[in-house]
């Protein structure tokens, strides 16, 4: 399957081994984290089970080496593009897994620092592969943080009857982050992506209703419906822009700290989009900590989604789509929506080197607007994470 995410992996007890070797004088710069993580749709929809481990270490005072490994084992059923009450199924069954492997290297220079990230995700009808290169710079006695770089993807999708098919995508991003008082950070970040290739996702269909006749054998005829199903064709070029706004706000006599960030989204298919997000990270004494937080998003819908060709007025879609010409799409993802998530992250700190942690999410998605998808396409899931982290 084709839908794209970074989660937690498999090879985890291998990670260790695979990290370069280090002087046993700079052991305890070791760092390790692994977390495991469900996602699981009600009414037997989605359900994903992730792995995931990081090793980190330095290699010297200004050298630092970052490895990671993960894996996504995805079952269950996801909508295909019909409608409720179609002749067409409206779930298709989804089992595939995914893994990746990510490296890099970060090396300080005075008051700078820069990164290379190289990255790969397999599945068993999509590769991708990833180079990034990214930079920090501290300012104003390092109350100033500038961060910048940018991000490539080549990715490689199977269609069965076409083979593969190329997909890329640059992403060019900037950051600012300001000290404001002892207690108050403000952080301001942009992201500006095109794309370029095969954009559909390749199991996604759409339905065109036609009205066939056989003849009754008295001169008349028995007219019948008949629902057929297309590959959905999105263009072959995609612009986008997000801009995020943070403000953390220590609060010393509460001992805690709340974060309140808003995202703007924008892209050349006419999706716009808005995310705000409240949180509270509560300290209990030297050892606990709970983080409540809520989040909403919202969106409009793509220029081309349809919840059938006969609505888009098209009644002769090509065969082998190929971003060129009509475009048309019923990916539920595409039309205008709302989402809600209420979370509890808990942590433990397990003394000096040791932290254990315990998160929790409700998701809720619905349509909203005057371009929803069908209700029986949002889902509704729950989300667990267990992590350990471990400093050395």
């Amino acid at each position: 399957m084709s839908q794209k995410s970074l989660r937690p992996s498999s090879l985890l007890w291998l990670t260790p081994v695979c990290v370069p070797a280090i002087l046993q004088g700079e052991t305890e710069r070791f760092r390790f984290d692994s977390s495991y993580q469900t996602y699981d749709e009600a009414a037997g929809r989605m359900f994903v089970e992730s792995w995931y481990l990081r090793t980190e270490m330095k290699l010297n005072a200004d050298t630092t080496f970052r490895y990671q490994v993960l894996r996504d084992a995805i079952s269950g059923s996801s909508p295909l593009g019909s409608n409720p009450g179609s002749r067409q199924p409206f779930l298709v069954d989804i089992t595939d897994v995914r893994n990746g492997v990510l490296a890099a290297l970060n090396q300080r220079i005075g008051d700078h620092s820069v990164e290379l990230e190289l990255s790969q995700s397999r599945e068993s009808d999509y590769l991708s592969r990833g180079l990034a290169l990214s930079g920090r710079s501290l300012f104003n006695q390092e109350n100033t943080t500038l961060s910048y770089g940018l991000n490539f993807l080549h990715d490689d999708v199977l269609l069965r009857t076409v083979g593969y098919q190329r997909k890329q995508t640059l992403d060019l991003f900037a950051g600012l982050s300001q000290l404001l008082d002892r207690d108050t950070i403000l952080s301001l970040n942009l992201t500006l992506g095109a794309a370029r290739g095969f954009l559909s996702e390749q199991y996604k269909l759409i339905e065109l209703r036609r009205l066939m006749s056989i003849p009754d054998g008295n001169g008349g005829a028995f007219t019948f419906p008949v629902d057929l199903l297309y590959r959905e064709n999105r263009p072959r070029d995609k612009t986008r822009a997000v801009i995020q706004a943070q403000l953390t706000r220590f609060v010393a006599s509460l001992n805690g700290a709340a974060d309140l960030s808003l995202r703007l989204g924008g892209d050349s298919n006419g999706v716009y989009s808005q995310t705000t997000q409240l949180e509270w990270r509560q300290g209990l004494g030297q050892h606990f900590d709970l983080t409540p937080y809520a989040r909403f998003y919202t969106q409009t819908a793509a220029d081309f989604y349809y919840r059938s060709l006969n609505e888009a007025g098209i009644e002769n879609p090509r065969i082998s789509p190929d971003g060129s010409g009509d475009v048309y799409s019923a990916d539920y993802r595409l039309s205008s929506m709302a989402t809600l998530s209420l979370g509890l992250k808990a942590r433990a700190y397990l003394g000096k080197r040791a932290v254990l942690s315990l998160a929790f999410e409700q998701y809720d998605m619905n349509g909203i607007g005057s371009h929803p998808a069908p209700a029986a396409a949002y889902a509704t899931a729950t989300m667990w994470t267990l992590g350990l982290n471990l400093i050395f």
